[in-house]
């Protein structure tokens, strides 16, 4: 799965960009000739968080450690463009900074992804450089594969359960887990971000993952309303085993169960009610072709 991931940006890391202390050998690693503390123009990035975003997704702190890792060395572009034109950074290093004190809407410790990153003092980056520094260029977001979206409140594949993200659950809200990140591709400046408090967003993208995405929404609607007809069945069968039973109550209760014990109700039921109400044969036995007794029939010819 293709994941795009929105934050609030740019951070200078030093006074007018400097690089930090034993920063410069890590940015030459990436140089095929070293370069010096004035070629260079550092910042720190805020790359994601574990917050749950306006699409009710977030990574975890697990996934976050593992994608400061994976985005070591990444370029960063511009919206999302994936040419060669738009190299403009390059990530050096990253660390995850907690905030225990904040609360995440998961209701665990708040925690970010923060990158650093360089870009060479040039006259095509001055003006990139101005707008950073202004505040102008704030938005990032970055491009990473999961191999795992998990519904926060059965643990099933998102989109393939019957709950729906944004919803409450018992109080609990709904919401897509992002796990086990297998690939960081580039993080790119961008101009809307979709996390209200970070400035961070998510949406799926790369290839046909929109219409994959389309596909699953489609598939889980089609849960939700097999499960519907089948908590309805249940309802109809149980009142046709025991007519004085409380119909609403009922409803109530069947619709906390899961799809097992559902059908496993249906069945029991089903069995029941084929023993109370037996079906009729449909082909009745042929009547004696004897005339009856004191019938006139005798008498026809």
């Amino acid at each position: 799965m293709n994941i795009t991931k929105q934050q609030d940006a740019a951070e200078q890391t030093a006074a007018q960009g400097a690089p930090a202390d034993g920063d410069l050998e890590l940015i030459n690693t990436y140089a095929r000739t070293p370069l010096t503390g004035g070629q260079v123009y550092a910042f720190a990035v805020r790359l994601c968080d574990n917050e749950v975003d306006r699409d009710c997704e977030r990574f975890d702190e697990e996934s976050l450690n593992a994608l400061g890792g994976l985005f070591v060395g990444k370029t960063g572009i511009f919206d999302h463009q994936w040419s060669a034109a738009g190299q403009t950074a390059r990530i050096y290093k990253t660390e995850l900074i907690r905030e225990p004190e904040k609360k995440t809407a998961a209701g665990d410790g708040y925690c970010w992804l923060k990158g650093w990153a360089y870009l060479l003092r040039s006259e095509k980056n001055a003006e990139l450089i101005g707008e950073i520094e202004g505040g102008i260029k704030k938005e990032v977001s970055v491009g990473c594969a999961v191999q795992e979206s998990i519904c926060s409140i059965c643990g099933a594949r998102a989109g393939t359960c019957e709950h729906v993200k944004g919803q409450r659950y018992g109080g609990k809200l709904c919401y897509a887990e992002l796990r086990r990140p297998t690939d960081a591709y580039e993080w790119s400046f961008v101009a809307v971000p979709a996390q209200s408090a970070a400035g961070g967003g998510k949406k799926i993208t790369g290839g046909k993952s929109g219409d994959d995405d389309r596909e699953l929404q489609y598939q889980a609607q089609l849960g939700r309303n097999y499960l519907s007809r089948l908590k309805r069945e249940v309802v109809r069968l149980s009142m046709l085993c025991d007519a004085d039973m409380d119909g609403a109550l009922l409803a109530k209760a069947v619709d906390a169960l899961n799809e097992q014990d559902l059908l496993g109700m249906e069945e029991n039921y089903r069995k029941r009610v084929a023993r109370l109400f037996p079906a009729p044969p449909q082909l009745r036995p042929a009547e004696s072709a004897q005339p009856r007794s004191g019938s006139s029939d005798a008498f026809l010819i």
